[in-house]
């Protein structure tokens, strides 16, 4: 019998997207070692000239001026991609998308981001019988990501379930499965073992994470967290700003034996292991690993649209807090003075919900193969 094909389809606006498309890949290998997974980047692998300076004028965007993003996000929420926008992106960019089906002949098509989303829904329009189901990587659904030619959603929280059926998308087509993050944020490492292995001290220890494109941090807000470096150990990751890294190596203020200075890092599980909070941007999926590794959580300087749904998701349900001046001193104070406490409360804080467990995603998925359970989405409509 042939093995079953996935193929996870992406795109590079922000890290998370791809990043979630790897991580269920990876968790379905785990679950069932006999799958033969691929991701892709779609705009990217079709069109290597056009896709990179698009994305970059999108990070540029995020980076300096990230009201516009919230702009439209609030101005669209409601609507998905019209015909004229999906006409341009296949003239554009997938001409040749039916081409790479055709030839990777896949079983099931999953995507990660609404674009390719959008363009494996016109293409089943045009004919192409291939099963798709769309993961949604926020705890927030932006109109774009629904589309009639949806077989299944897998989505990260009721709220988002809720808001699929207020536009219209059937019930049955509709899981509740968490965000799915990689394996390796399955289990808990041993913290003696790693605090060795990077070179740390047994104090209570902060990650401050700057997302996976490293945006830059405030001076006031460095300034106090390394006011308390001669108490609490800090690693900074800030991700693939390879400029910001040579800067704050050349700042005195990181100048400390109890601070670490990282750019990107493939091991960031472990570090959230090592650590005792855990300071970032609200992005579905460093949210979503922080969840499962039960590590406190505050955000900073979320972008307008879906990372402030994500931060509200969080802070309501008492995951998470909102940076400010007296939250961080508060937490930093509690570090020092009850650190044995704090790392009781983490070692004792268990998710019930079952959609929050880690591989909850891709088993359901190994589930939906094994049953053959994708049916042919019925008629519904879209709220405009």
């Amino acid at each position: 019998m042939r093995k079953k094909r996935i193929l996870f389809l992406s795109e590079g606006f922000g890290t998370g997207h791809t990043q979630a498309a790897h991580a269920l890949a990876s968790g379905m290998k785990k679950l069932h070692p006999h799958l033969q997974c691929r991701v892709i980047e779609l705009g990217n692998f079709l069109n290597p000239t056009v896709g990179p300076w698009i994305l970059s004028a999108y990070r540029k965007t995020v980076s300096t001026t990230p009201a516009i993003i919230g702009m439209f996000y609030r101005n669209k929420y409601d609507k998905s991609l019209n015909r004229l926008t999906q006409l341009a992106l296949h003239r554009i960019f997938y001409t040749h998308a039916a081409q790479v089906l055709s030839q990777l002949k896949p079983d099931i098509i999953i995507c990660t981001h609404p674009i390719p989303n959008s363009v494996i829904s016109r293409l089943k329009r045009q004919g192409v019988d291939v099963p798709l189901i769309t993961l949604i990587t926020d705890y927030d659904v932006h109109g774009t990501w629904v589309n009639p030619e949806v077989n299944q959603y897998l989505v990260s929280s009721p709220r988002v379930k809720n808001l699929l059926l207020e536009r219209g998308v059937a019930s049955h087509h509709i899981k509740m499965t968490g965000i799915p993050v990689h394996p390796d944020f399955w289990e808990r490492g041993n913290r003696d073992q790693l605090r060795a292995e990077f070179n740390l001290k047994s104090q209570p220890t902060v990650l401050v994470m700057g997302g996976g494109w490293g945006l830059a941090f405030k001076r006031d807000f460095l300034v106090q967290l390394t006011s308390w470096a001669d108490h609490i150990q800090l690693i900074f990751c800030v991700g693939s700003n390879l400029k910001l890294l040579d800067k704050m190596k050349e700042n005195p203020i990181f100048d400390h034996p109890n601070i670490t200075l990282l750019g990107y890092s493939s091991q960031i599980n472990k570090l959230m292991d090592v650590s005792d909070l855990l300071i970032t941007k609200p992005g579905g999926m460093t949210c979503t690993e922080g969840l499962i590794k039960g590590i406190p959580m505050i955000f900073y300087e979320a972008i307008p649209g879906q990372e402030e749904q994500n931060s509200l998701f969080f802070v309501n349900r008492g995951f998470a807090e909102t940076l400010h001046s007296t939250v961080l001193n508060r937490w930093f104070k509690r570090l020092t003075t009850d650190y044995e406490e704090v790392v009781a409360e983490r070692n004792n804080k268990k998710s019930t919900e079952s959609y929050l467990q880690p591989c909850c995603c891709a088993q359901t998925v190994v589930d939906m193969l094994k049953m053959e359970s994708l049916e042919q989405p019925r008629e519904w409509t879209i709220t405009p």
